[in-house]
């Protein structure tokens, strides 16, 4: 077990722990078992988005394919965030019932179904009912990392963070490279293309299946044992709409997502509108998505060594701003360039969950935080890859697109800077 326990275990009165002081577990299953977790994270991180920006890639193929309109497209690359909205509500709950690690293994095995199933199940509606499926399980995934970082790793979280940050990163950028030549080399059909990411899913559910056999069946046994102060406060429950601080972060994660999540579902389709190649596209796409494995790992590092991340919100913020200003400039001379700086901005994404398990004090109020600041946050993230894709589609081109991303990192950084601010919820509550 984590930490907390083992330190719980050598001061508590033997009749307090009969089970442990009598037959107390040996070390190496605990060690064991931590790297059990830690590449379950790693695993899980990296399907977090190749659902999104495999699709991305093969947008164009995707809506030729199933007869899509722009605007029904645009529905397309709303329903992650509506999904995370949706379905992230629910998995505070399903932890406390059936524990985190049962949660995220049935998410990893939702995924693999989605995917398996979308390409072939028939019809927009049914890719639509697919895919939700597979994004039901990163919903509660999404919500549920930054939990069993806080528990497992109270003292790491900004490395564990790193870690996890980076692999959803290189997940993330791996499957916008490789997409469209796979598809190629696999006969040219986007429902080939596509369904292979479900074999990465299924990989991920493994760990967490050997981790719930190892900690037994009793619900919420997979993870370290809250300390006794964490159990009060969530016996008592937090009022967490009464947070500013928790607003803050909830709207900063949503406009962070809206502008990743328009990013992901269009940029692809801005470069070639602009007379890049396909395969170029995809790669430039990787190069954005890319950018967050090594910045991942940084920032969650350096922001829990600053007292105050408003300085990397403003940083982040500048070089959205810079590259919104360059795709529509030039889009296709300096694609490179736009691609690089886009990636940087959207290390708003790892910053988040960093402030996430920053801004609360205890176990209980990372889970009620984090749930809280997701679900809000991609609720409002719904309307914004959708309205870029009706504005394509009515305007004729890009300039009013990309004049609405630019326009919402404004208040991204100004409800950042907020959120960024040295404070936990519970202080704020009870002050």
């Amino acid at each position: 077990m984590a930490s907390e326990e083992t330190r719980t275990t050598m001061t508590s009165p033997p009749t307090h722990r009969p089970t442990e002081s009598t037959a107390p577990r040996p070390p190496a299953p605990r060690a064991w078992t931590t790297r059990l977790v830690v590449v379950g994270i790693v695993l899980t991180a990296l399907n977090l988005r190749p659902a999104i920006t495999s699709l991305g890639a093969l947008l164009e193929e995707v809506r030729d394919g199933l007869g899509m309109s722009g605007s029904v497209a645009g529905l397309l690359t709303s329903v992650p965030p509506l999904c995370f909205a949706v379905f992230g509500v629910m998995a505070p709950r399903l932890a406390r019932r059936f524990g985190p690690a049962a949660v995220v293994c049935a998410g990893m095995a939702a995924i693999t179904a989605g995917l398996a199933l979308r390409p072939f199940i028939g019809g927009t509606a049914g890719f639509l009912a697919a895919s939700a499926l597979a994004l039901m399980g990163i919903a509660v995934s999404n919500v549920l990392m930054p939990v069993i970082v806080k528990r497992w790793f109270p003292d790491r979280v900004g490395s564990m963070t790193g870690l996890y940050s980076m692999a959803l990163a290189l997940g993330t950028s791996l499957a916008a490279a490789v997409t469209v030549p796979m598809t190629d080399a696999l006969g040219g059909s986007w429902r080939s293309g596509l369904v292979v990411w479900a074999g990465l899913a299924a990989a991920a559910v493994l760990p967490w299946i050997a981790l719930v056999r190892a900690r037994g069946a009793a619900p919420g046994s997979d993870e370290p044992a809250p300390a006794p102060g964490d159990a009060r406060q969530e016996a008592a429950g937090l009022r967490i709409t009464r947070s500013r601080t928790a607003w803050a972060l909830a709207v900063f994660f949503g406009l962070q997502a809206t502008a990743a999540y328009i990013t992901m579902g269009w940029m692809a389709q801005i470069f070639r509108d602009a007379g890049v190649a396909a395969g170029t596209a995809g790669l430039l796409l990787a190069v954005t998505m890319v950018m967050g494995v090594p910045l991942a790992f940084v920032i969650p590092r350096l922001a829990t060594r600053l007292p105050h991340q408003g300085p990397i919100v403003v940083a982040l913020g500048v070089c959205g701003l810079a590259g919104y200003a360059g795709l529509y400039l030039a889009p296709a001379g300096g694609a490179w360039a736009w691609a690089v700086l886009l990636g940087i901005s959207n290390c708003a994404f790892p910053l988040a969950l960093t402030m996430v398990g920053m801004r609360a004090r205890t176990g209980a109020g990372v889970v009620q935080l984090s749930a809280f600041a997701q679900s809000t946050g991609y609720l409002l993230s719904i309307p914004g890859p959708l309205l870029v894709g009706v504005l394509y589609q009515h305007s004729g081109g890009w300039g009013l697109p990309l004049a609405l991303m630019a326009g919402l990192m404004v208040p991204q950084i100004t409800v950042g800077i907020r959120a960024g601010r040295n404070r936990t919820v519970e202080d704020e509550l009870a002050g």
